[in-house]
């Protein structure tokens, strides 16, 4: 096989051996990657569609990632669906829909054990469990849980049930029924489930009438207690529903997702309606290098293809010419009529409201891509398999040798992404100076993590150092047999070092693609300077409690973990400060005595 890259014309010469049949096509990279999979209803039409001109920047950046293209004729476009769908789940290229939260909202979940776990959460995990929501108002999800615990408590233990001898606290303040100690039968506790799916799900009518007939069956037997705890679980349903019931809708589950997109850019917003009350607004994020039309068919596949989203009744869409779509419900989930337009004047203003809320996160995405044009430019410059949308930078800081620490910052579309910011203490150095035996280690437990955890890795990892940094990095990415792009920025003189060459690039100053950098070294810089000064004012503090007679370091930190500072430790009563510390009385008082001289104000 050659290893230079095929030519336009040489893919044009090959497409036109291609098939008129429906089918799929898969392109490839030069490392024989997946980048992405799509379906055609004429497969030489399609494919060749890719090389013509006037094709906008992302598709032209696909087609110059491509370096061979494989075909799969199906009987028809809907097997062609069907097949791509499972090869996307399969592979998850990177040029197809990649599904991002807009944001990360609380949803609840319950948990597919035998006897299952409720509890909120921020995270999806495919594993059999039940997810409800999500809740932009978090004071709605607690109302939630709070009325879940009360009237239809569940374990709040982790993991698969063990059994014990005795039940635990919860049991006690009657927030738990003790499965583990058999004082609820399964079939009881399967009960319980149900009814917390109902209340989820917003079926509360079903719900209130068999807890009706309870409360009648308890009556009959003079159950009274019971009687009254039913009325008031009913009692409590019916304020919940006053509370969250907003429009004048039916029982029936209805999903709305709206759809707004600017070139491969889209947004796509999810409203969920359940039992007349809208739950929440789910927002996901995504490019497509496909047409647009097939791009909310591929969506709505992933939403609910996984299982973890319960499919509604009715589905309303943005637009409802999706007969692919259509077929795949009928024939795979035996779902004939679920899309439907939004004909009635109350499921039109809930689709608007679905695709003012797409479009209002799309221009949100836009402003966030102000910094598109430097990435680009940074890409083309470095020579970057892909732009460069999510770096990740590294930093070292110490003092003398002691306090060492790593900083790990997060940059996404050129803005710092803090919530995946981390600080890392070495382990490896004995109290000696060394640079690269830091980067080394931080970088080697960054991303030993990323592959253990499948992590999202970046598109390029930057070391605030130069040519020593960023060797050392390299040589652990090659051991984690890792091909991220990597560099490193020195200072001074700002110069540009990657791996393999010898000369570092020098870009002029106030070059956007040089700034992007700056911006992430500089962040980089401040976040670990920022964590050794933290980490020597503790030591210090560490160190001043330890100079009392009989407060040794493990009674250091017992005292300012409970009380946060001197300050908070001088103002406890001796004895409670002996009590947490365990010591005496008199070193207790020689504590305080110490702390109010250090702490008297200097004249």
């Amino acid at each position: 096989m050659k290893d230079s890259k095929p030519k336009r014309a040489d893919f044009k010469s090959q497409i036109k051996d291609f098939p008129s049949s429906p089918g799929i096509y898969i392109m490839k990279n030069k490392s024989k990657e997946i980048i992405y999979v799509g379906k055609a209803r004429n497969l030489k039409n399609r494919v060749g569609s890719y090389f013509n001109s006037g094709k906008d920047i992302k598709t032209s950046f696909l087609v110059s990632q491509i370096y061979t293209i494989e075909y799969t004729v199906t009987e028809n476009e809907y097997e062609a669906l069907l097949l791509e769908n499972n090869l996307i789940k399969q592979w998850k290229p990177r040029f197809n829909i990649d599904l991002k939260d807009g944001k990360s909202y609380p949803v609840i979940r319950i948990t597919g054990h035998e006897y299952p776990r409720v509890f909120r959460t921020r995270s999806i995990v495919e594993d059999g469990s039940s997810y409800f929501g999500p809740f932009p108002d978090v004071k709605s999800i607690d109302r939630y849980m709070e009325l879940i615990d009360k009237l239809f408590p569940l374990r709040k233990c982790k993991g698969t049930l063990k059994k014990r001898e005795a039940p635990c606290l919860y049991y006690h303040i009657k927030r738990c029924p003790a499965p583990c100690v058999d004082y609820i039968s399964l079939e009881e506790y399967k009960s319980r489930v149900r009814k917390v799916r109902s209340l989820l799900s917003g079926k509360t009518v079903m719900l209130e009438k068999e807890l009706k007939k309870e409360m009648g069956d308890a009556s009959a037997e003079l159950n009274f207690e019971k009687a009254a705890e039913i009325r008031d679980v009913l009692l409590a349903i019916e304020k919940l529903n006053m509370e969250q019931r907003i429009v004048d809708f039916d029982e029936r589950s209805r999903d709305y997702i709206g759809t707004a997109y600017s070139g491969n850019d889209y947004s796509f917003a999810v409203m969920q309606m359940r039992g007349g009350r809208l739950l929440g607004r789910d927002i996901f994020r995504s490019s497509y290098a496909g047409d647009p039309e097939d791009a909310l068919t591929e969506f709505v596949l992933q939403y609910y293809g996984t299982g973890r989203k319960e499919l509604p009744e009715t589905l309303f869409l943005s637009h409802t010419d999706v007969p692919l779509l259509k077929d795949f419900f009928r024939i795979e989930k035996g779902r004939d009529n679920l899309i439907r337009p939004a004909e009635d004047k109350r499921d039109q203003s809930v689709m608007k409201m679905a695709e003012d809320n797409a479009l209002i996160d799309l221009d949100k995405l836009m402003m966030e891509k102000g910094n598109i044009p430097a990435l680009e430019e940074l890409q083309l410059l470095l020579n970057l398999p892909v732009l460069p949308r999510r770096i990740e930078g590294f930093d070292i800081a110490q003092l003398n040798g002691q306090f060492t620490v790593a900083s790990l910052v997060s940059f996404k579309d050129g803005n710092p992404d803090k919530k995946n910011y981390r600080r890392l203490k070495m382990k490896s150095l004995d109290g000696k100076i060394d640079d690269y035996k830091s980067i080394a280690e931080a970088v080697s437990r960054r991303y030993t993590r990323v592959i253990n955890e499948d992590l999202e890795r970046p598109d390029l990892i930057l070391i605030d150092g130069g040519k020593g940094q960023v060797n050392a990095a390299h040589s652990v990415l090659k051991a984690l047999n890792l091909d991220i792009p990597l560099a490193g920025l020195a200072k001074k003189e700002e110069l540009i070092f990657m791996p393999g060459f010898d000369k570092p690039v020098d870009l002029p100053e106030g070059n956007p693609a040089l700034r992007v950098l700056q911006y992430v070294r500089d962040e980089t810089h401040r976040f670990a300077t920022g964590y050794n000064k933290t980490l020597r004012k503790s030591r210090l503090t560490l160190s001043s409690l330890e100079s009392v007679p009989g407060i040794g370091q493990k009674r250091s930190t017992k005292l300012l973990k409970a009380y946060g500072s001197l300050q908070g430790i001088y103002e406890q009563k001796s004895e409670d400060i002996a009590s947490t510390a365990g010591v005496s009385q008199d070193v207790a008082e020689t504590l305080k005595s110490y702390l109010s001289e250090k702490l008297k104000p200097s004249s």
